[in-house]
C-alpha cells in the first residue's frame, strides 16, 4: 500500500501541462452542468462510516456538491484552478462553501491523508500510483469508486496515451489487501471504452 502524508497543495503549478490543458478547455465557452456522476450517487447511497469525501481530478464537480448536500465534508482536488473556481463559486451559490474544500494540486505529486475518507471518488483520470494513494486514503468500511478509460478507447482516440487507460482486470486487480470488490463493469453507454469499479475497505 502506498505511503501517505498530510494533505498539501503543490505551490507552483504555473507551467504544469495538465493545468494548462484543462484550463484551456474550461475557458473555451465551457458550461458546467454540475450534475453528480452516477457512480458518486451510488457510492453515497451505500452504508458508510462517518467521515468526509475525497473527489480526485474533480473538475467543476457536481459530485462534490452532491456529497456536500448529503451532509459530507468534501475535499475536491484538481490541477485546473479554472475548474476549481467554477466549483467554489457554485458551492457558494448553494451555501456549501464551508463543506467544500478545493485543493489546487498535481495528483502525480499530491497524496491524501491515510484512512481519512468515507468515500474516495475519481471519475475522469487514471494513474496507477495515484490509485495506490487513493486506496490508502479510504477509511475502514469506506468506499473507493473509480471510472477510467480502457484501452478500447484508443480505437476512437489513438492519441490517448496507453498509460492513461486501465488494462485488463484493472483497477480491481490493483487493489491492496483489505478491499472487497463490489462491482467492476463497463460504464453504461461507453461500449467498453470506460470501466467503473466500486470496492469497500474491510472494517477493522
Amino acid at each position: 500500500m502506498a505511503h501517505c502524508r498530510p494533505e498539501q497543495c503543490q505551490p507552483d503549478l504555473v507551467s504544469n501541462p495538465d493545468r494548462l490543458r484543462w484550463n484551456k478547455r474550461y475557458n473555451e465557452d465551457f458550461r458546467p452542468t454540475f450534475e453528480a456522476h452516477p457512480l458518486a450517487i451510488r457510492a453515497l447511497s451505500m452504508q458508510l462510516p462517518a467521515g468526509p469525501v475525497l473527489d480526485l481530478a474533480c473538475g467543476p464537480s457536481g459530485s462534490a456538491l452532491y456529497a456536500a448536500e448529503q451532509g459530507r465534508m468534501v475535499t475536491a482536488v484538481d490541477a485546473s484552478d479554472v475548474a476549481l473556481s467554477m466549483l467554489a463559486a457554485q458551492a457558494a451559490r448553494r451555501g456549501l462553501s464551508q463543506e467544500v474544500l478545493v485543493v489546487h494540486a498535481d495528483l502525480y505529486a499530491w497524496l491524501p491523508q491515510c484512512a481519512a475518507y468515507a468515500v474516495v471518488l475519481c471519475t475522469g483520470f487514471w494513474d496507477r500510483e495515484v490509485f495506490a494513494g487513493a486506496s490508502s486514503a479510504v477509511h475502514p468500511g469506506g468506499i473507493l469508486a473509480w471510472e477510467a478509460f480502457t484501452r478500447v478507447a484508443r480505437v476512437d482516440w489513438p492519441s490517448l496515451p496507453v498509460e492513461w487507460c486501465v488494462g485488463p482486470g484493472e483497477p480491481a486487480s490493483l487493489l491492496p489487501p483489505g478491499f472487497d470488490v463490489i462491482s467492476q463493469e463497463d460504464a453504461p453507454g461507453s461500449s467498453g471504452a470506460k470501466r467503473q469499479m466500486m470496492a469497500k475497505r474491510r472494517p477493522g
